[in-house]
């Protein structure tokens, strides 16, 4: 059986009791987010890896498949120069997520810039069975979810509750939270689908807009397409559970607002990464490059490079540290040298070493936490004291 659409006697409808403890973590964590201070280069990173994510995940969900090279190869190439439909399907919306960064925020979201949004996300993927930018004619029915769901008749139909939709965004939505708003708008678009193909890509786009219009936007853009994929059953029940309820949003908005904390969350922890890095490496220049004698300034170089290592590779096995690092030292015994570096490093509790689950190697990893543990004062004395030949624990072994 399949359930149809009908237009929704109130546009935002939900229970507020219901949805308070979601909306208001993902506000938090918003929050955090936005107010959290970082360096324009380290986001300018985390940005591509968020757009990465980002269109991985709303390509994704509507059944592309690619492998990571194949990913990466899209966000280089246009869509004529990929070999595959899911590719392309990636490229163009990478390119759509890029030109919506770029719109001026108070351009009003009416049916020209949805049908925009819509072309530019089908266009040289899937315009072969799409008219980019085209709502469905007379006729042009479809079917979608489980349960199967119809969208809204084509034709004089389809153009009516598009845009309808569109002058609810610029009166009635303006009565509720920037961040129901911009789930609404997903939900209803999706619901209604009025595109032969791409509704959901262009649901979760125009979601994208709405969100960075509050904040979330440029550098501190969040993957919640990577969010939607991660927990694509519970999107998909989450969508069709508003629904069946007559849009009741409560069900959708309990998810989504979860997704947006998740998200906010996700991204705060990896700003706050580069925050630590960035003391560690000012505390260690800093301490090591005080050290004044000949012999501890040509071993403090080498600590630093060593160390240096590690905050840009994270934790390693031992036999694979020492392959990386052999170019450092110019002795016979590379690994008994290397021990000693370590040791020294793990005396001053500038890293962490600890044995492998086999017992037949050792893992090293930096301690963060060094620069707020280590006082100056500490430092030089730690190093006075320190034993020229003592090997750290099982090292020893």
């Amino acid at each position: 059986m399949t359930i149809q659409y009908e237009m929704p006697r109130q546009w935002i409808w939900f229970d507020l009791a219901a949805v308070q403890v979601e909306l208001l973590g993902a506000k938090a964590a918003m929050l955090a987010l936005t107010q959290i201070p970082y360096q324009r280069s380290w986001a300018e990173q985390l940005q591509q890896i968020q757009l990465k994510r980002e269109v991985a995940g709303t390509s994704r969900i509507e059944g592309a498949e690619f492998t990571e090279r194949e990913l990466d190869a899209a966000m280089r190439e246009t869509p004529q120069q990929l070999e595959t439909r899911s590719q392309r399907q990636a490229a163009c919306a990478l390119a759509t997520y890029r030109w919506i960064a770029k719109l001026e925020t108070d351009r009003p979201i009416d049916e020209s810039l949805i049908c925009e949004i819509h072309r530019r996300i089908v266009s040289g993927c899937d315009d072969d069975h799409c008219p980019p930018g085209r709502p469905r004619g007379h006729g042009d029915n479809v079917t979608f979810g489980t349960p199967r769901h119809r969208g809204v008749e084509g034709g004089d139909d389809c153009e009516a509750a598009l845009r309808q939709l569109c002058q609810a965004t610029r009166t009635i939505f303006r009565d509720h939270d920037p961040l129901i708003q911009a789930l609404a708008l997903h939900y209803h678009f999706a619901a209604m689908h009025p595109f032969l193909d791409g509704n959901g890509r262009t649901a979760r786009a125009l979601e994208a807009l709405m969100l960075q219009r509050v904040g979330l936007r440029d550098t501190l853009f969040i993957a919640m397409s990577n969010y939607y994929y991660e927990e694509k059953t519970g999107y998909l029940n989450a969508l069709a559970e508003t629904r069946a309820l007559s849009h009741d949003l409560t069900p959708f908005l309990k998810f989504a607002l979860k997704g947006i904390e998740k998200q906010c969350n996700r991204l705060f922890s990896e700003i706050r990464l580069h925050v630590a890095k960035a003391l560690y490496r000012n505390t260690m220049t800093d301490l090591f490059g005080r050290l004044r004698s000949p012999r501890k300034r040509v071993m403090s170089d080498r600590h630093v490079q060593l160390l240096q290592r590690l905050l840009d590779h994270g934790s390693q096995k031992g036999a694979e540290f020492i392959k990386q690092t052999v170019g450092l030292y110019h002795v016979k015994n590379l690994r008994k040298a290397l021990i000693r570096d370590l040791s020294y490093l793990a005396e001053l509790q500038a890293i962490e070493i600890k044995q492998a689950a086999d017992k037949l190697d050792f893992i090293i990893a930096i301690n963060l936490d060094w620069p707020a543990q280590i006082t100056e004062s500490e430092f030089f004395k730690r190093v006075k004291e320190m034993p020229r030949t003592k090997v750290h624990g099982f090292l020893s072994s």
